[in-house]
C-alpha cells in the first residue's frame, strides 16, 4: 500500500468519485510542492555549510538558530526582487524555460519511494520514466539560453546539450546494468529485490563500477563542479541564466539542487536499498523507512558536494574524452559482465 491509494480510499468513501479524483490530484501535487520548496532551500544551506567546513570558515549564521532561516531569507529576497527581460528577448520562450526545469524535476521527484508506503507514483518502467523524464530539463536550459538573445547564455545552453547527451549515456547504461541484475525496471519490485542485501553488494564488482560510474556521470548531469562549464563564472557570468532574475533565476537555482538530489535519490534507490536499514530489517513504521532514504540519499549529496568544493573545472575537451574514451566503453564491459553474472548465477545472494 502507497501513499497514492491511502488518499484514494480515504477521500472516496467522503465524496463523489469525480470530485475525489480532482482533490486527490490537488492533495498529492501540493505534499510534493511542499517537498520541492524545502528540500531546495535545505539543501542550499547544507551546500553553504559544506563549503564553509572545506574552507575553514563558519559559513551562514545570523537569519535564524545558526543560520538556519538564512535560505528563507534569500528566497523571500529573491521573490520581491523585479523580473526583467531584454528588449530582443524571445519573450514566450524566455517565460517558458524555468518551467520546463521545475516541472521535470518535481515529475521525477514523485517516483521514489521514500518508505512503503509512502510512494506517489508505482509504475512498472520506473527508471524507464525517470532517464525519459530527466532528459527533458535540457531543454528548458536550450530555451533560456537561446531566448535570452545574450551570446554568453547561448554558450552556456550549447554546452550543456553537449554535455547533458553525452553523460545520459553513462547514466543510462549504469542503471540498465543493475536491471539487468533485477531483471525489473520498477522501483518498487527493485527495493524488494534488496530485503536480502543491497544490490551493490548483491552485484558485486560489476555493480561497484556501475555506482563508480554513475556517480560521476551524473555530477555531470546536473552540471555541477568539476563539470560546471554550463554556468563558468569566470568565462560566461552566469551561463544559460544570465538574463533571469527574481523568481525565474530562482526556479533553475532550485532545480539544480533539486536534480542533485534526484541523482542521489537514484542511486539510493538502485544500489543501496531505498527506505531499508542496513541492518537487514524491513522498515514497517514510515518515518522509519523516510529517515533512512533521507539519511542515505543526504550522504551522497555530501560526497557531490565533496567533489565541487575539491576538483577544479574541466576543460570542454576534458570533460568529452573522459565520457566517449573513457566512461562509456568501461560501462559497456561493464554491463557484459553483469550479464555473464547473471546468466551463470554468480551475484551474490543472502
Amino acid at each position: 500500500m502507497n501513499i497514492t491509494k491511502n488518499i484514494h480510499e480515504w477521500l472516496f468513501s467522503l465524496m463523489p468519485e469525480t470530485t475525489a479524483s480532482i482533490v486527490e490530484m490537488v492533495l498529492i501535487a501540493v505534499i510534493y510542492l511542499a517537498i520541492f520548496a524545502v528540500a531546495g532551500l535545505y539543501l542550499v544551506l547544507l551546500e553553504r555549510r559544506v563549503a564553509a567546513w572545506f574552507q575553514l570558515r563558519l559559513g551562514p549564521n545570523r537569519v535564524g538558530y545558526q543560520g538556519l532561516l538564512q535560505t528563507m531569507a534569500d528566497a523571500l529576497k529573491l521573490v520581491s526582487k523585479e523580473l526583467t527581460v531584454t528588449i530582443k528577448a524571445d519573450k514566450f520562450l524566455y517565460n517558458l524555460a524555468p518551467y520546463f526545469v521545475i516541472v521535470t524535476a518535481l515529475m521525477a521527484l514523485s517516483l521514489f519511494p521514500f518508505s512503503k508506503e509512502f510512494q506517489a507514483f508505482d509504475i512498472n518502467i520506473g527508471i524507464f520514466f525517470l532517464t525519459a523524464i530527466s532528459s527533458i530539463g535540457v531543454i528548458g536550459i536550450l530555451l533560456a539560453g537561446w531566448s535570452s538573445n545574450n551570446k554568453f547564455s547561448l554558450i552556456g545552453a550549447m554546452r550543456s546539450g553537449v554535455q547533458t547527451i553525452s553523460y545520459e549515456l553513462s547514466v543510462g547504461l549504469s542503471l540498465l546494468t543493475m536491471v539487468v541484475m533485477t531483471g525489473s525496471l520498477q522501483l518498487s519490485q527493485i527495493v524488494e529485490v534488496q530485503k536480502s542485501g543491497w544490490l551493490i553488494v548483491q552485484g558485486h564488482i560489476p555493480a561497484i563500477i556501475a555506482f563508480c560510474i554513475y556517480m560521476v556521470a551524473g555530477t555531470a548531469e546536473t552540471n555541477r563542479a568539476p563539470f560546471d562549464l554550463v554556468e563558468a563564472e569566470s568565462e560566461l557570468g552566469a551561463g544559460f541564466h544570465t538574463e533571469y532574475s527574481g523568481m525565474k533565476f530562482a526556479y533553475f537555482f532550485l532545480a539544480e539542487f533539486i536534480n542533485m538530489f534526484i541523482i542521489a535519490a537514484i542511486a539510493t534507490t538502485i544500489f543501496f536499498g531505498a527506505y531499508l536499514s542496513p541492518f537487514g530489517i524491513t522498515e514497517s513504521i514510515p518515518l522509519l523507512g523516510v529517515f533512512w532514504f533521507l539519511a542515505k540519499t543526504l550522504a551522497l549529496v555530501f560526497l557531490m558536494m565533496w567533489f565541487r568544493w575539491t576538483f577544479p573545472r574541466l576543460r570542454i575537451d576534458q570533460l568529452l574524452v573522459l565520457e566517449w574514451k573513457y566512461l562509456l566503453p568501461l560501462n559497456l564491459m561493464n554491463l557484459i559482465l553483469m550479464a555473464l553474472m547473471v546468466l551463470l548465477g554468480l551475484t551474490i545472494k543472502f
